[in-house]
Order: structure tokens, then C-alpha cells, then sequence
């Protein structure tokens, strides 16, 4: 029975070191997660900055020659190799280095603390587990395969969805269960990644040393820019589907992060790194600590070492940095216990974002793709000589665009959209 685990998996969280205090804390955090009106703040707030910061990552692609087609021609980017002597090329190099893969990481992450969340609602109510569970991966599944086809090649709730049935398994095993797969998980991951890296620099050809990790290889074909630039729509959709495989292999090139990330959040979520008391800020405060001191230095060298280091960077460095993100703009949160007006208002429309987050992720992709191609507006091809401002420029009047829509749908109706369609769903 889900209870009889339950119990097992507290065994396990104490073995960990947790006091009672914490335990109880976290307690009440998983039952106010199984209530609708009850919701962690900062977990809103997180949500809100993954969403947007997985943008100012994408945005990108959608700009860059190639589009989507372009990432795998070495092409993350507008500039040729982005050269760091000038302003344009720094300041395109750090706003990517940034936010490429930590976001995402940061993302994954609330995946996994959101599933906690439900199996300790579902334990609470004594539901069995994964019980309807099940259909909201599979609808997640669905969601993902119309954004893959009909909007962007690089989703990430396919994944996600396979992921999320995996780990709320395996919440039903043992605590000893699930920190041998995290351990695992993670180190064949890190494995992988160094062995794929270490290929590409022995391989003919390697060690470019482009400095930037950006453009840096042969690029796409012209007919592909042609495609993005020119082509219809249905010309797009016909072309990811014929590259489904190559377009689809993120997702299993990062199976193991996949898992490994959601299985922290899991874990995370139940040593109270979410919660306002003080055990919670000081995790927080070490997660900044060790994230920041770890992954930026990671990211900094990884970065400089060229693309030949863009696997270390967007798998290896990217998840460490992504831990410091979530401790900083948890400390952020912790010292506006009394905002003023503009604190307010920022953190008033991340948690919009964030109660939002599925219908933004695909609303982003969506602005950006009509922005972006020759089926709507044509800028990367016709400001594609013009440097990467305006790219920041469009990241930036999307995320008001987000912001300002959630805010106001939010005023008259409790969840977004496509939440509101996936509550339907699962009713029936």
C-alpha cells in the first residue's frame, strides 16, 4: 500500500540526517501541495525564472541561420564564433553562457519537486500511486509530441514525460532504492559526457579552440536556412518529422540527467529546501554557495575551451550552476520578506509565470517561431547581419508579452490554459 511506503521512504530521509522539526515541516509542505489554493511561493517564483530563462537559451536557436536544423551543424548561436574582443561578441557569449542548459537543469529540477509533491498528496488521501499519475505523463506525452511537430524540435515535456514515469516508480521502492539509481544515474551521465567530450577532441579535426562555443561548426546547409527563412509552414513540419530521430536525441543523450535531476528535486522537496523556516534558508544558502562557487568556474572554462566543450558545458557544468541559480534567487526571496512596490511587482509576475508555466513554455516557442521565420515576421533572416541586440531585444518583449498575459489571465481564471485543459482531461 502507498502508505506502508511512505512510511519506508521517511526511514530513509532520516538516515539522511533530518531533524523532526524538518520532517514535520515538510509534512505539512506535501499536504498543502495536494490542495489547489495552497501552493509553496517560492516554487512559483522558481517556476516563473526556469520558464523565462529557458527562453533567453532558446531564443537563439530560433534566430541562428538553420533555426532549429542549426544546432546540430554547430551553429547555437548568430555570430561567427562570436568574437569576445568585441562588445556584440562578449555580450552574446555571457547572455548564452548564462542561461545554456541551466535554466533547463533548474526546470527539470521543479519537475521533480512537483512530482514529490503529488505522491506525498496522493499518500495523504491514500490514493494509490502512480494512479492517475499515469495519465498526466501520458497527456504531458501528448502536449510534447504536437510542440515537437507543429512548433519547436527541441521540446523537452517528451522527455520529461517518460522521465516522470520512471521516478514516480521508483517513489514507490525503498530510500536505499532511489539513492543508488541518483548515485548511478549521475555518475553514468558524468561518464558519458566526459567519453563523448574526450572523442571530440582526439577526433580529426578537433580542439578549435574558437574561444566562444558558438558557430563554431561547418553550419547548416543553405536549402535548411532556406527552409526556415523562405519555406511554408507545412515544409517545416515535414521536415521535423523526417529528421524525428536526430531532432529527438536529447532527450536520450540526457536520459540519465533526465533522472538524476528529478530525482534531487525529489529530494530536495523533502529535506525542506523550499520551505520559509530556517532550516530551509540554510540549505538554500548552500546550495548558492556550492552551486555558484562550483558552476561558475565550470561554465567559465568550459565556455572558453570552445565548442569542442559544449557537451561539459550544456550537460556537466550547466546542472552544477543550476543548483547555485535555485540557492540565489531563494536567499533573493528570503530577504524580501517586505518588498517594496518594484520587488513586489517582480516577484508578483514570476509567480504569474510560474502558476502558468506550461502554457507560457509553449506560448514563448510559439512568439519566437512567428518572430523568427519566414512564415511570420522573417527577422533572423532579415536582421541577420544587424548582431545579437536585437536577439535580446526579442527575449526580452516575449517575456513581457508572458508576464503581462499570465498576470491578467490569472485575474479571472485559476489555472492557464493548457493546465486548465490537462485538469479537464484527467477529470474524465
Amino acid at each position: 500500500m502507498v502508505r506502508k511506503r511512505v512510511s519506508g521512504e521517511g526511514v530513509g530521509v532520516v538516515e539522511v540526517g533530518k531533524t523532526q522539526a524538518v520532517a514535520a515541516a515538510e509534512g505539512a509542505a506535501g499536504d498543502a501541495g495536494g490542495v489547489a489554493r495552497a501552493r509553496l511561493p517560492l516554487l512559483d517564483v522558481l517556476r516563473g525564472v526556469a520558464i523565462l530563462g529557458t527562453l533567453m537559451s532558446n531564443v537563439w536557436i530560433f534566430a541562428g541561420p538553420g533555426a532549429e536544423w542549426g544546432v546540430l551543424s554547430g551553429n547555437t548561436g548568430i555570430s561567427a564564433g562570436a568574437d569576445l574582443t568585441s562588445l556584440a561578441g562578449m555580450a552574446e557569449t555571457v547572455f548564452q553562457s548564462l542561461a545554456n542548459g541551466k535554466f533547463l537543469s533548474m526546470l527539470t529540477i521543479l519537475f521533480g519537486v512537483g512530482l514529490a509533491i503529488q505522491f506525498r498528496s496522493a499518500a495523504k488521501r491514500g490514493q494509490p500511486w502512480p494512479g492517475r499519475y499515469k495519465w498526466r505523463a501520458l497527456f504531458l506525452f501528448a502536449e510534447g509530441t504536437v510542440h515537437f511537430v507543429f512548433v519547436f524540435a527541441w521540446d523537452v515535456l517528451m522527455g520529461y514525460a517518460v522521465v516522470a514515469l520512471l521516478v514516480a516508480w521508483l517513489l514507490t521502492r525503498s530510500a536505499r532504492a532511489q539513492r543508488v539509481t541518483w548515485i548511478a544515474m549521475g555518475g553514468l551521465h558524468l561518464a558519458a559526457m566526459t567519453l563523448l567530450t574526450a572523442a571530440t577532441l582526439l577526433a580529426p579535426g578537433g580542439k578549435t579552440g574558437d574561444g566562444a562555443g558558438s558557430g563554431a561548426g561547418s553550419g547548416p546547409d543553405a536549402s535548411t536556412v532556406k527552409l526556415y527563412a523562405e519555406g511554408g509552414y507545412t515544409e517545416q513540419i515535414a521536415f521535423r518529422l523526417s529528421h524525428a530521430l536526430a531532432l529527438r536525441m536529447e532527450p536520450v543523450l540526457s536520459f540519465a540527467l533526465l533522472v538524476f535531476l528529478f530525482l534531487l528535486g525529489v529530494r530536495l522537496f523533502r529535506a525542506g529546501a523550499f520551505q520559509g523556516d530556517e532550516a530551509g534558508r540554510r540549505i538554500r544558502r548552500r546550495l548558492a554557495g556550492w552551486g555558484l562557487g562550483i558552476g561558475l568556474p565550470l561554465t567559465t572554462l568550459t565556455v572558453l575551451g570552445g565548442s569542442d566543450f559544449f557537451l561539459l558545458e550544456r550537460y556537466g557544468a550547466a546542472p552544477v550552476l543550476a543548483i547555485g541559480y535555485l540557492g540565489l534567487i531563494g536567499m533573493v526571496m528570503d530577504r524580501l520578506r517586505h518588498p517594496g512596490p518594484l520587488a513586489s511587482a517582480v516577484t508578483s509576475a514570476l509567480t504569474s509565470v510560474g502558476r502558468t508555466a506550461l502554457s507560457c513554455y509553449v506560448l514563448q516557442n510559439v512568439l519566437a517561431m512567428l518572430a523568427c521565420y519566414g512564415i511570420g515576421l522573417g527577422l533572423a533572416s532579415r536582421w541577420a547581419d544587424n548582431g545579437p541586440w536585437w536577439v535580446m531585444g526579442l527575449w526580452a518583449a516575449i517575456c513581457l508579452v508572458l508576464v503581462t498575459g499570465a498576470s491578467l489571465w490569472l485575474r479571472r481564471f485559476e489555472h492557464g490554459p493548457l493546465e486548465s485543459v490537462q485538469k479537464r482531461l484527467l477529470r474524465r
